[in-house]
């Protein structure tokens, strides 16, 4: 039998229904500025016309260094609408981690915003044979996104015919193992990620709505916001650069804003300002926290501030965020008799979890293994990267890297990463279980366990902790507290304070930059006295 050709719709169709619908309501807003759907569609066709007229079409990528901007949306649609690759880098990456990505995925197209000069520098330095180099702002490069925009005003672009394997975007892994990597994802696998998002993440939501972005649209604030589009939903940026809970609270209360996307890092930090008593917060109906799993005692903190209204999605960048999903209705407020403590919540619409031993084979019920899913949203593989897709995949299965274990009704529980797992004396630890014992303690906020070594033990844990900002604890307290709450093989045997802990471009916490600030700081390794004294 012949292939079949797979033809799906290309992702920029769905702002052309939205602008077809609601023409005059608006789609971005940010600051006192405004852009309605309209208005929207037509600076996308104007400037995918523009990019066509300089050669980029079909399978070409498109590198784009920028903070979040009407214009990254532009750009994102834009690549849709030609054919092209989206493919967004994280603002916070430095020149040389920028450029080894141009040269990696083999760029045809590099957009910087004028924020980002020492960028373009490198890029263009590391690929000369780069085909356009265009800024956000003047003074990057010779073309502009705002003066290609307004050179082809006026002037139609249809969507470019696609199939369902045809990249739309590389979505780059955060490198906290190594160097990035593309994930290739694909206009047919995205579009399943967007109804699923929608059915799962967000059910009922309308143009009525209005979401709030307050991560970096490089990301999975990307990927949510194109689910925003698709429902034909404004989307509110905040005016300033840096993250503001005044603004945040202030804008909810200001456009009635229903849904936003973060992590639970900033998420904690909402709950925690005291703007989110100032201002009225009562249209919020879908607040979604993912890319890392929430503490316990940070989740009862914002089911007590903000009600029955976070949405909790355990899944990858490879997977577009699609592995499990936690409803409001299941974030129960309390620990209590029945209380699925610690869940991530059950699979996602049209996709499969296994927990698997070491040779890929499904462990029972409550049995610790390896997370792996298969389903539609898994993506199509990482981009010229045959050595990562052998180890990724096993049998069909994508292998997270996180481990894990299922209860008798399906609700997945995730211990930790296999990579932050340490041994000592011969016994396998896992530092989230330590770590949620340690938030237990009324005075601190912030905490990460990791394994270094120990001449007589293989490893040892450490725990560095965040106070908070009017409380005194000492390593004896901290030791005594969780005597009774864990084997003693587990305890940490250092304790370290200090006022925050480094945080990734994407608002983790992850174990590598902890380790760095430590050995920058001079207190890892630790000395042989600290160790022989532990």
């Amino acid at each position: 039998m012949a292939p079949v050709s797979r033809r799906v719709m290309n992702l920029a169709h769905f702002l052309t229904q939205a602008a077809a619908r609601f023409p005059d309501r608006p789609a971005i807003v940010w600051g006192d500025r405004s852009w309605t759907w309209r208005t929207f569609d037509a600076r996308v066709s104007a400037l995918a016309a523009a990019l066509a007229a300089r050669g980029i079409g079909k399978g070409d990528r498109i590198l784009i260094q920028t903070k979040n901007t009407n214009a990254i949306l532009e750009l994102m649609f834009a690549a849709f609408r030609l054919g092209a690759v989206y493919a967004p880098s994280n603002f916070r990456m430095m020149p040389d981690e920028v450029a080894y990505l141009a040269v990696q995925s083999g760029v045809k197209v590099f957009v910087c915003q004028s924020d980002f000069p020492r960028h373009a520098e490198a890029v263009l330095a590391a690929k000369p044979d780069i085909a356009l180099a265009i800024g956000i702002g003047p003074g990057i490069a010779d073309d502009e996104v705002e003066a290609m925009i307004q050179a082809h005003a006026g002037q139609a672009f249809a969507n470019v015919d696609v199939e369902y394997d045809d990249p739309c975007w590389f979505f780059y892994t955060s490198g906290t193992t190594g160097k990035p990597k593309a994930g290739v994802l694909t206009h047919g696998q995205m579009a399943f990620v967007i109804t699923n998002h929608l059915c799962d993440l967000m059910p009922g939501t309308t143009e009525a709505d209005a979401s709030l972005i307050v991560a970096p649209l490089s990301h999975g604030a990307g990927v949510h916001a194109m689910t925003q589009v698709a429902r034909a939903v404004t989307s509110i940026l905040p005016a300033s650069e840096r993250f503001d809970a005044d603004e945040v609270w202030r804008l909810v209360e200001r456009h009635k804003v229903s849904n936003l996307f973060t992590v639970p890092t900033i998420l904690k930090m909402m709950v925690e300002d005291e703007a989110v008593r100032r201002y009225d917060h009562a249209s919020l109906r879908y607040v979604i926290y993912a890319g890392a799993p929430m503490y316990r005692e940070d989740q009862k903190r914002a089911l007590a501030t903000l009600g029955a209204v976070i949405v909790q999605y355990f899944g990858l960048g490879e997977v577009t965020g699609n592995i499990t999903v936690l409803p409001p209705a299941l974030h129960e407020p309390e620990d209590g008799p029945g209380v699925k403590v610690g869940t991530c919540g059950f699979e996602r619409t049209g996709m499969q979890v296994q927990i698997q031993d070491a040779e890929g084979r499904e462990a029972p019920a409550g049995q610790q293994g390896e997370i792996c899913v298969t389903g539609p949203a898994v993506f199509a593989g990482y981009w010229d990267n045959p050595k990562a897709n052998a180890e990724s995949f096993r049998q069909g299965w994508f292998r997270t890297g996180d481990l894990g274990f299922m209860d008798e009704e399906r609700f997945l529980y995730i211990t930790g990463r296999a990579s932050d797992m340490y041994i000592s004396g011969g016994s396998n630890i896992y530092p989230r279980e330590i770590e949620e014992k340690i938030l237990s303690h009324p005075a601190i906020v912030e905490t990460a366990v990791l394994g270094v070594p120990d001449p007589t033990w293989g490893e040892i844990g450490i725990a560095v902790c965040v106070p908070r900002p009017d409380a005194q604890v000492t390593e004896a307290e901290m030791a005594a507290f969780l005597g009774d709450k864990m084997a003693r093989y587990k305890l940490p045997k250092r304790f370290f304070f200090q006022n925050a802990l480094p945080k990734s471009g994407y608002g983790k916490i992850t174990k590598k930059l902890v380790r760095e600030d430590l050995e920058a700081r001079g207190i890892l390794p630790l000395a042989p006295a600290a160790e022989a004294g532990s």
